[in-house]
């Protein structure tokens, strides 16, 4: 073949091709985006309109339906499901999977402009369904202040710290209170003086302004003019006349005014203590766990600075996606490190020569790290799924090394040199290693056309075993031919004619020449000692398992001689074998992925509707204090009156809803 040829004549070449393949593995491993599943897109999007104080009917009738005509024509829309409830309506669409979620989402854009609704109905909201858009971090602020202090100090002091954190993109911050100033009229007060409530809120409303007076110009200088009178406590209102024609009737004689807080919609606890939450999401296509170890280094100098603000202080990190994702990838690369650690041991007992195991365990290497470059230029990430193939392709990648230089070693006890051998047992073999390869890349390959998550969660497996698959074939081609026709460890020659050279160049390459050997030859001895190292340390499992594999190969061909005697008999235990094995299908489980074992247990509640919030909040406490009595149970996290569903960008505000979060400690079975 070729370039089989090409590698036993430009040895030089082929190394330099594979050390420069290695280099930008490695550069590619290091900027591979690291999740831990592949990225998956749902093709669906929800249309949620707001509409206060209506009834459901109302809101079909006036939302929901015009909404489902408008949008409904969309192309390639599968199903349209509405849902109609108090005050919200939600329609969802369905689109094929082949759909530009994108541009279906400009068309759906483009049909709601066109719908007419209600004046008091609120503008319709697009989401899309989609679990990147949780919250990749969740951290609870709790301490001895206040709730409304606490709040406060979560939206001014971690908020806008976490903001300015490279890669992300938002931060949310619920529970607590929030600050609200209490206006209290006396009704009976305010109609003897013959005024009325809208009267004192336009009054209000003009009082607390802050507009733009245009610009002012003096000579070379420009003024920018803002007329600025907003309330900033609750004394600046108190002296507010309500009426111009009276200006001895101001605000504090017919009303009272203090601080308060809103209504509560969300309850948040952690270990029994409420608290405030604040969720982090990254922005599209960056890395999560660059993200969130960028978050984790600010939270670390975010707690000395609340310790000095107030007592008691504690921001604690609730959920870290990051987490979960390191320890995954971790196991998965630790796996095929202790994989490809056993297959060159393997090898090392099946072929007792040190040179070809090194030769061939340099496939495995070469071959994993030039798949991290095809994987950086095909948008693959370090995921479960990607190493899980790389993984799985390591048993593989040997394969066609070993047919390779076993056909090399059969030509060289045929007495050829080592090149012509190199060159003639690659290509005799080369067409048989490009076809065995090849019906392996073709049982993978398909899944890259397979729709729906399946296709979305096996394509980077699939992509990732094709592309160490083909590599190891240029290697077994091309590395291994041109390793096995080199002699290692002789001097470097010298092919300069004498009169050529001149004194210096004598001396100088007479030191090179000097030190050249002098390193091949410690080179060497390094080598010789760990090979000693090595066969010293495998003698005896050597021995065992030579005298294991001696006696297969002696009882296998009377065990051969046996069966190709009684045909029927084998026939039928094969097929009562297989008949057996249909029986037990039915027995297995199905699922998509493997169950995720994250060290995290959460328990979803729902009470009847109508359910109030505090009612909800008892409930939950009693599973609070339940959960915290368990052994193992390292921190547990409540949340009442919100749903927290994925994919949603704020959550569904439900009083008769609550969710608790229980994190078990590392060393506790579960």
């Amino acid at each position: 073949m070729r370039i089989v040829d090409f590698s036993t004549r430009r040895p030089v070449t082929i190394l330099v091709v594979f050390i420069a393949a290695v280099v930008f593995g490695a550069v590619a491993f290091r900027d591979l985006a690291v999740d831990l599943l592949p990225e998956i897109t749902y093709p669906s999007l929800t249309v949620r309109t707001e509409f206060e104080g209506t009834a459901p009917s109302e809101v079909e009738s006036l939302i929901t339906k015009p909404v489902e005509n408008a949008v409904g024509v969309v192309n390639n829309v599968v199903r349209v499901v509405s849902s109609s409830r108090s005050d919200t309506s939600e329609v969802t669409l369905e689109f094929g999977w082949d759909t530009n979620m994108d541009m279906a989402a400009l068309d759906v854009r483009e049909r709601l402009d066109l719908v007419v609704l209600p004046d008091d109905a609120g503008r319709p909201v697009l989401l899309r369904y989609d679990p990147s858009l949780d919250p990749i971090l969740r951290l609870g602020l709790y301490g001895d202040e206040d709730l409304i202090r606490l709040r406060l100090i979560g939206e001014q002091e971690v908020k806008r710290l976490l903001e300015r954190v490279e890669g992300v993109a938002a931060v949310l911050v619920s529970g607590g209170l929030e600050e609200e100033i209490h206006i209290e009229i006396d009704e009976r007060r305010l109609s003897s003086l013959g005024l009325t409530s809208s009267q004192l809120v336009t009054r209000l409303a003009a009082e607390n302004v802050n507009l733009t007076g245009g610009r002012l110009q003096e000579g070379q200088t420009e003024y920018l003019v803002r007329t600025i009178n907003e309330f900033e406590r609750p004394s600046d209102m108190r002296q507010i006349v309500i009426d111009p024609a009276r200006p001895d009737i101001r605000l504090e004689d017919v009303a009272v005014i203090s601080r308060g807080h809103k209504e509560r919609e969300v309850i948040s606890r952690i270990n029994g203590r409420e608290a405030v939450e604040i969720a982090v999401y990254k922005e599209g296509g960056t890395n999560t766990v660059t993200v969130a170890q960028a978050v984790q280094d600010r939270v670390k100098t975010l707690d000395a600075r609340l310790k000095r603000i107030g007592e008691g202080l504690e921001l604690q990190v609730i959920t870290d996606q990051a987490r979960y994702i390191r320890q995954s990838v971790s196991e998965v690369l630790q796996t095929a490190f202790i994989g490809g650690t056993l297959a060159i041991l393997i090898l090392m007992l099946f072929l007792r020569d040190l040179k070809a195991t090194l030769i061939i365990g340099a496939s495995i290497p070469v071959s994993v790290v030039a798949t991290f470059f095809l994987m950086f230029v095909s948008g693959i990430s370090l995921n479960i799924m990607s190493l899980g193939g790389i993984t799985l392709g390591i048993g593989l990648l040997v394969d066609n090394s070993i047919v390779v230089l076993e056909s090399i070693q059969r030509k060289r006890e045929d007495g050829l040199g080592i090149v012509e051998a190199a060159r003639t047992g690659a290509s005799e073999v080369g067409q048989a290693v490009i076809a065995s390869t090849m019906t392996t890349v073709c049982v993978f390959v398909p899944i890259v056309f397979v729709e729906g998550i399946a296709g979305q969660l096996f394509g980077d497996q699939a992509l990732t075993v094709t592309y160490s698959l083909t590599v190891s074939l240029l290697v077994a081609l091309t590395l291994i031919p041109m390793l096995a026709s080199r002699r290692f460890g002789g001097a470097p020659r010298d092919d300069v004619p004498e009169h050529q050279r001149s004194h210096i160049a004598r001396v100088v390459i007479g030191f090179v020449s000097f030190m050249s050997l002098w390193l091949v030859r410690i080179v060497k001895w390094i080598a010789q000692g760990g090979a000693y190292l090595l066969l010293g340390i495998l003698y005896l499992p050597s021995k065992a398992f030579h005298v294991g594999y001696g006696a297969v190969t002696t009882y296998y061909p009377r065990a051969l001689a046996v069966a190709l005697a009684r045909p029927l008999p084998l026939i039928g235990a094969t097929f009562v074998a297989f008949a057996a094995s249909l029986l037990l299908i039915g027995r297995l489980g199905s699922e998509l992925v493997p169950e995720l074992i994250q060290g995290e247990f959460y328990v979803n509640t729902e009470l009847p509707p109508g359910t109030h919030l505090e009612l909800n909040e008892k409930r939950m406490e009693l599973l609070e204090r339940a959960a915290m009595s368990l052994d193992g149970i390292t921190s547990v996290y409540t949340v009442v009156g919100s749903s927290n569903e994925q994919g949603g960008t704020a959550g569904e505000l439900r009083e008769n809803i609550g969710q608790l979060t229980m994190t078990v400690a590392p060393p506790t079975s579960q």
